[in-house]
């Protein structure tokens, strides 16, 4: 994972206008991504596109804040906290599949793909539970720009969180029909959950910690840029 994150955004530090970059890029072979799967590539793709459309909610958020605006926490309760604790367990319980498969220990793969998605659906419940919470309150979208933005958020990530959920279901159900022995077989597919699972998770560590975590900061600094 982490080697393939190098790979992905170490380009991004390169200079290749340099002379030493050039002569380091004419003797490339250009196999970086020969190994990739055509799930893994899916998945790849599908974070660029999801990583446009969160940069812009953040953005639009950071700007389109009131002068006006309260900068106490606007949000109070700790079932945001439970949600991150369960994104964070999913990716663990991903991690642990992943080197099974790779060192072939299958006894309890089936068992931990079924947690995955019941830590999933829990996930996307406590959502919705915590969506009535805040329009019982009286927190709606048109409330102001923090909660469209939370909204808008929350629901865009649910939409990814069911996308990722319905490829598992697919995956899911082929492993727990074939013998322990052909659980191998599934592993490209497995990966590639596992890959899509720690983006979802990455994305939302950072709107968590924009949001709540550091919610005064990030809005006593929204004002400074407007005014």
């Amino acid at each position: 994972m982490a080697g393939l994150i190098k790979k992905l955004f170490g380009a991004l530090v390169e200079k290749p206008w340099e002379k030493d970059q050039v002569n380091i890029d004419d003797a490339h072979e250009g196999s970086s991504f020969s190994k990739l799967s055509p799930q893994v590539s899916a998945v790849i793709v599908i974070f660029g596109v999801s990583t446009v459309l969160f940069s812009l909610i953040v953005s639009g958020y950071i700007y389109t804040i009131p002068s006006d605006q309260d900068t106490m926490f606007l949000l109070q309760s700790n079932l945001l906290w439970f949600n991150t604790f369960i994104l964070i367990l999913v990716s663990y319980l991903f991690k642990k599949i992943s080197n099974d498969l790779k060192f072939g220990k299958l006894e309890k793969i089936k068992r931990n793909l079924i947690q995955v998605g019941g830590l999933s659906y829990l996930f996307l419940f406590g959502q919705i539970f915590f969506w009535y919470h805040l329009m019982s309150t009286g927190k709606f979208v048109s409330t102001n720009s923090y909660f469209s933005s939370f909204y808008f958020f929350t629901a865009l990530h649910g939409l990814h969180l069911l996308g990722g959920l319905f490829f598992w279901g697919s995956v899911c159900s082929k492993t727990l029909k074939i013998e322990k022995e052909k659980i191998i077989e599934q592993t490209k597919n497995i990966e590639a959950l596992s890959l899509y699972w720690t983006f979802l998770l990455i994305i939302w560590l950072v709107f968590f910690l924009i949001v709540f975590v550091f919610n005064d900061a990030v809005i006593a600094f929204c004002k400074s840029l407007l005014t």
